[in-house]
């Protein structure tokens, strides 16, 4: 009997050393501060809607300073990445197979949006009147309508070269830094110089991308206060269905389709998942693709993609490789559409796509970019009143989340694919960087 009570009486000892070392690295780690910050801002928000709708600052700072580092990041890694390069040979190699990627998946995704909305027919059976909206309601500037393709391949030339790492457009960035990178690369030893000085930039500006990156809880907590005081589940009674029926869909895509995606490329899609947790939290906390570029760049060099190719591949991606908005143009395009009572065949639904796949591509780094490509859908097409965009303002945000979570898991599985292609891809870096992270 004695000897059995001497053999129980440790294990709690035994016990204690482990759980203080599980909180040791949760307190760690970025993703459970930014869960907390989720707990934390939904609990003001129903508790004290006042004061949650006075935090939104906190999410509006946080991704001020992240677009003060975004084209800096751009600039060095692209820059690098080509200057790096065998040759300018790869490197337009790479664009190309990185635009055909891009181009087959976003025609995709709408496909997929088409077939939900028609399938589900979320709209149908509202018979909202058009005249009784708010046109008023709907928050487009025409200052920021895409335009003509002329008028969008002038945006993308800034007025000078310091002037694009200024300012606030990833498509001018690009358009130096390739420019540079490539001059950088066919300048030989004149060029080693700069290639050395943008790598110690390079690396103090990542510096700079750790300690922001560190207030993302802050902001996650602010955004998501203001959410919850603003809207509640008023919206949620009024267009759940839609609401429901979007996220199936971005579950569906997720799954099915960059599944078979990421088990082509020799992945599991949940343990990719599982490997960039902090920065799918971060970007649906925040709704903002951008805070998170840096942090993606730097762990898909880790996951054994060549830093050339995710150099070019990522900052492109996240101008033309929008999945989640794609999904969302077409799905709500027809959801008005039932609304209002616009019956639209199967020709007419083709043609919102080939607009939509022309405009999608203008409004790289505009704010709410999704919802002002459908505006200027609806106005190019003219069969559905842009007054019923009035319906979806106020849940727009909400549909925000399954948008950003498929543009961000969408890039990645982008990098690995094209690097597959040159590749470019280690799958044996992968599987361990992905074994480490589902046991840590």
């Amino acid at each position: 009997m004695s000897s059995t009570t001497i053999e129980e009486e440790p294990r709690p000892q035994t016990d204690t050393p482990a759980r203080r070392s599980l909180w040791g690295r949760l307190i760690r780690e970025l993703w459970f501060h930014v869960i907390v910050g989720a707990v934390l801002g939904i609990a003001v928000g129903l508790l004290f809607p006042t004061v949650g709708a006075a935090l939104t600052p906190l999410s509006d700072w946080f991704i001020a300073l992240v677009k003060m580092i975004v084209i800096p990041v751009v600039f060095c890694v692209v820059s690098l990445g080509i200057a790096s390069m065998d040759s300018l040979r790869k490197a337009g190699r790479v664009g190309v197979k990185a635009l055909s990627y891009f181009i087959v998946l976003s025609l995709l995704s709408m496909l997929i949006g088409l077939v939900a909305a028609n399938t589900f027919k979320p709209g149908e059976g509202l018979n909202i009147d058009p005249s009784t909206l708010n046109a008023g309601a709907v928050p487009v500037d025409e200052h920021d309508s895409p335009g003509s393709l002329v008028e969008f391949v002038s945006s993308t030339i800034p007025e000078s070269f310091f002037g694009a790492l200024t300012g606030h457009t990833i498509l001018a960035a690009l358009l130096v830094s390739i420019l540079f990178g490539s001059a950088l690369n066919v300048s030989g030893g004149a060029g080693k110089p700069i290639t050395r000085a943008l790598q110690s930039l390079q690396t103090v500006i990542f510096k700079i991308v750790l300690w922001v990156m560190w207030l993302a809880p802050l902001a996650t907590f602010g955004a998501l206060a203001a959410v919850v005081a603003n809207y509640g589940t008023q919206s949620l009674q009024q267009l759940g269905y839609l609401i429901l029926i979007f996220m199936g869909t971005c579950v569906f895509y997720v799954v099915i389709v960059l599944g078979v995606i990421a088990r082509a490329c020799g992945m599991n899609i949940f343990s990719v998942m599982r490997y960039f947790k902090e920065e799918l939290l971060i970007a649906l906390s925040t709704c903002s693709s951008e805070a998170i570029l840096p942090q993606l760049i730097k762990k898909l060099e880790a996951l054994g993609v060549g830093k050339s190719t995710v150099g070019i591949v990522v900052p492109a991606g996240f101008s033309f490789n929008l999945d989640g908005s794609a999904v969302y143009l077409t799905m709500a395009a027809l959801f008005l559409a039932q609304a209002v009572g616009v019956p639209l065949d199967w020709g007419q639904q083709l043609a919102i796509v080939g607009v939509m796949m022309l405009t999608s591509k203008g409004t790289a780094g505009i704010a709410g970019g999704a919802f002002i490509v459908l505006a200027s859908t609806l106005s190019a097409v003219g069969d559905i009143p842009l007054a019923a965009l009035a319906l979806i303002v106020g849940i727009d945000r909400i549909l925000n989340e399954g948008r950003v979570f498929i543009n961000v898991l969408g890039n990645v599985m982008a990098a690995v694919v094209v690097g597959k292609w040159e590749k470019d891809f280690d799958p044996v870096i992968a599987r361990q960087a992905l074994a480490r992270r589902t046991l840590t």
